[in-house]
Formats: C-alpha cells, sequence, structure tokens
C-alpha cells in the first residue's frame, strides 16, 4: 500500500496542505460569505418581524382600547335610554294613579251624598213611622184617638233628646 510507505509521506503530507489551503481559501472565499450572507438576511427579516409584530401589537392595543372606550360610551347610553324610559312609565303610572284617586274620590263624594241623602230619607221616615207606631200604640192601649199634631211634637221632642 503506497500510503504506508514513508518514504511517499513528505509528497502526500505536501498535497495535504495545499488540498487544506485550497479547500480553506475556497471556504473563507465563496462558501463561508454565501452563508454569512443568508444568515444576515435571516436576522434581518426576523428584526423586521418582531417591528412589525411590536407595530401591530401596538395598533391592537389602541384599537382594543378605542372598542372598550365605545363599548362603555354605550352602555351609559342604553342606562340613560333605560332611566328615560323608567322614568317616563313612572310619571305614567303616577299620572294614571292621580286620574284613577280622582275618579275615586268622586265616586266617592257620589256614595256619601247617596248615603246622606238615604239617611235623611230614613231618619225622616223613622220620625213619620215612629209617629205612626206611637199613635197606634196609644189607641190601642188606651182607645183614645190621639191628634197627629200632638204625635209628631211628642216624637220630635224625644227624638232630640236622643
Amino acid at each position: 500500500m503506497p500510503q504506508l510507505d514513508i518514504s511517499l509521506f513528505a509528497p502526500q503530507i505536501v498535497w495535504l496542505v495545499i488540498t487544506f489551503l485550497a479547500m480553506y481559501f475556497l471556504m473563507a472565499k465563496v462558501a463561508l460569505p454565501r452563508i454569512a450572507e443568508v444568515l444576515e438576511e435571516r436576522q434581518t427579516r426576523i428584526d423586521e418581524n418582531l417591528e412589525k409584530a411590536a407595530a401591530l401589537k401596538k395598533e391592537a392595543e389602541e384599537a382594543a382600547e378605542a372598542y372598550e372606550k365605545s363599548l362603555a360610551e354605550a352602555r351609559s347610553n342604553a342606562q340613560d335610554a333605560v332611566k328615560a324610559v323608567i322614568d317616563q312609565a313612572n310619571a305614567a303610572q303616577a299620572k294614571a294613579q292621580d286620574e284613577l284617586a280622582a275618579k275615586l274620590d268622586a265616586k266617592l263624594s257620589e256614595a256619601e251624598a247617596r248615603i246622606a241623602e238615604a239617611k235623611d230619607k230614613a231618619l225622616a221616615n223613622i220620625s213619620e213611622v215612629s209617629g205612626d207606631v206611637a199613635k197606634a200604640t196609644v189607641e190601642k192601649l188606651s182607645g183614645v184617638s190621639v191628634d197627629d199634631a200632638a204625635v209628631s211634637a211628642a216624637v220630635a221632642k224625644a227624638m232630640e233628646t236622643n
């Protein structure tokens, strides 16, 4: 085997060094600059993407803040509208209640007037009925016919004392 022949070691080492140097210069001048260029492009793209992501994040935060603000404003408007409707309904209810109270008061006054009228009629009839009963009682008990004016006067006097 020629590789193991010691006399051939010197030319093999020379060719090894020449090949190593050629490969080293080829790598240093061609391959490594291209790899470095690719790595720089990747880093540039990553940096740009990070900047875009930061800008989009800021934009999203601003949009979320605007959304929250508009949502709060909408809630406030809705609460105001509900309050206005409730106030309107309460006012309508109070008005209807006042109208009903007025109607009931009028009916109560009418009923009280009818009761007073019925009471007056009843009292007038009581005097008349009392007079008739007293006259009939006196006639049956004593057999004497009593004058209507005397009976009315006696009934009126008796009613005044009660």
